[in-house]
């Protein structure tokens, strides 16, 4: 049973949504069908939260994380007032920057660092304690790489922090002024969803990998008690040390034990 949650305190989507736009619309906000060309058909005009539910039920079904950011730039785009093109990076402490997801190469090219390896947003390093940046006119900011690519706008939305990386989810347009604060609103609540998401297959996928470097282990663990006659602790003990020594981790020495051990038919493991 899927639960849609848009924060912490347990509120539904349309109950955010009613408390952030009451201020400010008078009317309810609708997003037409036709921009989600790929999910399923609803009447045309049905409401953002209804959308949003829809948004989060692709994110969940996502198998990898990388599968999960994928998926979230392009629904940015249909789901995001006026946004073109959507990507998602991740930057260190120091402004070191990596592309993690794109729906063009326009992105891909406008999120990499230039000459000297700084940020190409000057304005990402707010993101570290706020959680939006708004940049309404690349041009009258003086240009830039935004500006050289055509890209007049962008909505930088933080999905992850902590001490040592920051990930952002960015929404471009090529108008100037494209993003306003209803448009913020929403990308608020949509990344809520993306950063659920993400943290689920995080998860799954980290769980997936410790049941697989258990299994090498065991298996590793098993070839050097036979062919070394000695004991699981003794033989889990020369597998520590062999990895200490060779400077490998542990999951990639037992790897390199199984598969030696395969291809010699069994024999000829001589792992201390």
């Amino acid at each position: 049973m899927l639960f849609v949650l848009c924060s912490q305190s347990g509120m539904c989507c349309g109950a955010l949504l009613r408390t952030a736009v009451r201020p400010r619309l008078p009317k309810r906000f609708v997003v037409a069908a036709s921009e989600f060309t790929d999910l399923p058909r609803f009447p045309v005009g049905f409401e953002l939260a209804e959308a949003l539910t829809a948004a989060a039920q692709h994110l969940h079904g996502t198998g990898t994380p990388d599968d999960t950011m994928n998926t979230a730039v392009s629904l940015a785009v249909r789901l995001l007032p006026d946004a073109e093109h959507a990507g998602i990076s991740e930057i260190q402490r120091g402004g070191r920057l990596r592309t993690l997801a794109w729906t063009d190469e326009t992105v891909r090219f406008a999120a990499e660092p230039r000459q000297g390896g700084h940020t190409p947003h000057r304005d990402w390093e707010r993101l570290w304690t706020t959680p939006v940046v708004r940049t309404d006119d690349s041009e009258a900011d003086g240009g830039g790489a935004l500006s050289g690519l055509g890209l007049r706008s962008a909505l930088s939305l933080r999905l992850r922090a902590d001490r040592r990386r920051l990930t952002v989810l960015t929404a471009y347009a090529r108008k100037p002024q494209a993003f306003d604060d209803d448009a913020t609103r929403v990308g608020r609540l949509f990344v809520a969803h993306v950063s659920l998401a993400l943290d689920s297959a995080t998860v799954r996928e980290q769980l997936t990998e410790a049941m697989r470097t258990r299994d090498l282990i065991g298996q590793a663990t098993g070839i050097l008690m036979e062919r070394l006659d000695i004991d699981a602790a003794g033989a889990f003990d020369s597998l520590v040390k062999a990895s200490q020594r060779e400077n490998v981790k542990l999951r990639d020495l037992a790897r390199r034990i199984v598969d030696a051990n395969s291809a010699s038919g069994g024999r000829g493991v001589t792992e201390r």
